[in-house]
């Protein structure tokens, strides 16, 4: 039976949940029909199981079971007695014992949810007890919060490794879900199949942004990584709002996209989306250098965007962890389409885990991010800086060995996306020698430098360096500095 507690017992009589009976009677049914095993074994492990005994009994016949041996009374005797555990497990009488509380082959797989149950909530009293003791002591490294984070932590762990069951998927499933997608696409030819990035060159190339897909954004500083990211989320937030409201005019969005902004403020960030949407100068607008006409725009376009369905989270060095908790909540609150995380390495690891290295630490958050894109089934895009290698270039366009820590973020990354503005570079060659002011070869120099700006001039460059699923190439991009704007590059002015 259950063992919970009696009226008026106090805590200390308390008895961990378990239920030999079910115990028992499971065990029964596998020495009676090894089929049994099948309706248990993809969550059932011996360690879940209250009574040890019963346990290594149940590792007994598992170990016998996928080596497709016959594990019936008999046959246990002969190993548990070569292992001398016989005794230990109670000897032949309690295998014969067992066989008479078998519950049959349908009950199995209910009497194994019941066994795991209560190995759930042994852990769960653990959890608890070990985030008392916490809370009581006075270690410096675990604050208030860091012990918030810890338990959430441990908590994760248990619903991700212990509560769900491990389901495969049949092929013949698969195919349908593969044909959905498929349709999707067909029917939405010209538009895209996944969410919607804002920019059209890029939706052409890459189809929109796909569920459990991990992006990698890199640049050097200065090329507008944040700019770039922020104009993908705002169209992607955009794109939902307006799914949301092709019936109904007044409905919110069912999703939001999520914004770890690990640099700027959120006040900042809003400002800048701000000044983009009502096109009014970032710099003047923190300056105070608005003319009354500018001020209205500001406060016209604020209340036109402010249902877009945008989280901005600007904890600063938010670890792995955290964001993973951050992230459930928000798909259990409000729905959840797409994460941003600016930037990478301006994260921490999980609480609890110490890497040997800056490689194993962005190793550990990359497979850390791809894992929340596969769990939460949303895109994931995470911006990166690139090593001060690609400055000693003539050809300063990166490459994907300029990723800082290059192979765990190359190797996790179901897209590579590198931005690139050649006008930054071309800006700093400009002929400045006093020497050569008013000679031939100093206009020479300074009417190419010109000619360069000016091919150079609000344009940008995305280099797709990796996609898993398309094609790579180059996308380019209009980029105004004014209001740190991207859009896209009309060449042919359609």
């Amino acid at each position: 039976m259950d063992s919970f507690d009696q009226p008026g017992s106090g805590h200390s009589q308390r008895l961990p949940p378990s239920n030999a009976q079910a115990e028992q009677a499971l065990l029964g049914a596998l020495l009676a029909n090894n089929k049994a095993y099948e309706r248990v074994s993809d969550f059932l492990t011996h360690e879940h199981f209250a009574d040890p005994i019963h346990g290594r009994i149940f590792q007994a016949i598992a170990r016998r079971c996928e080596q497709n041996q016959v594990a019936d009374p008999i046959t246990l005797r002969a190993e548990l007695e070569h292992a001398g555990v016989l005794e230990e497990v109670g000897g032949t009488a309690y295998l014969a014992q067992l066989l008479s509380a078998m519950v049959g082959i349908i009950n199995a797989g209910d009497y194994g949810r019941l066994i795991h149950d209560a190995w759930l909530r042994r852990q769960l009293i653990d959890i608890g007890e070990v985030t008392v003791n916490d809370a009581y002591a006075a270690e410096p490294e675990l604050d208030g919060g860091a012990q918030i984070e810890k338990a959430e932590q441990a908590l994760f762990n248990l619903a991700t490794k212990g509560g769900a069951e491990g389901k495969g998927i049949s092929f013949h499933d698969a195919l349908i879900q593969a044909i959905d997608l498929a349709e999707k696409a067909f029917r939405n030819q010209g538009s895209v199949s996944g969410l919607d990035t804002g920019l059209r060159d890029l939706n052409k190339r890459t189809g929109g942004l796909h569920k459990s897909d991990l992006m990698i954004l890199a640049g050097r500083p200065g090329m507008g990584k944040t700019a770039l990211a922020t104009k993908i989320a705002f169209g992607a937030a955009k794109a939902m709002l307006a799914n949301a409201r092709a019936e109904n005019p007044n409905a919110l969005a069912k999703e939001c996209v999520a914004i770890f902004s690990l640099e700027m403020s959120a006040d900042q960030l809003a400002t800048r989306l701000l000044a983009e949407e009502a096109r009014v100068s970032g710099d003047k607008i923190r300056r105070g250098e608005i003319s009354t006409k500018d001020f209205d725009t500001f406060v016209r376009v604020s209340r036109e965007i402010a249902d877009i369905p945008l989280v901005i989270d600007d904890t600063p060095a938010i670890t792995l962890s955290a964001l993973r908790t951050r992230c459930r909540r928000l798909q259990r609150t409000q729905g959840l389409g797409l994460i941003i995380v600016d930037y990478l390495q301006l994260m921490r690891p999980s609480l609890g885990t110490r890497p040997e290295s800056r490689v194993l630490e962005i190793s550990q958050i990359t497979q850390g991010l791809k894992a929340i894109a596969k769990e939460l089934a949303v895109p994931v895009i995470a911006l990166s800086q690139l090593s001060r290698s690609v400055e000693s270039r003539d050809d300063k366009r990166p490459q994907l060995s300029d990723l800082r820590e290059s192979g765990s973020i190359e190797q996790d990354a179901d897209m590579v996306m590198f931005v690139y503005r050649d006008e930054y570079y071309v800006a700093q060659r400009e002929p400045k020698s006093a020497s050569f002011e008013n000679t031939d070869k100093h206009h020479a120099a300074h009417e190419k430098w010109k000619a360069d700006m000016n091919n150079a001039y609000q344009k940008a460059e995305l280099i797709i360096a990796k996609q898993r699923h398309g094609p790579t190439g180059k996308i380019d991009l209009f980029f105004e500095g004014e209001f740190t704007r991207f859009a896209d590059l009309d060449t042919f002015h359609e």
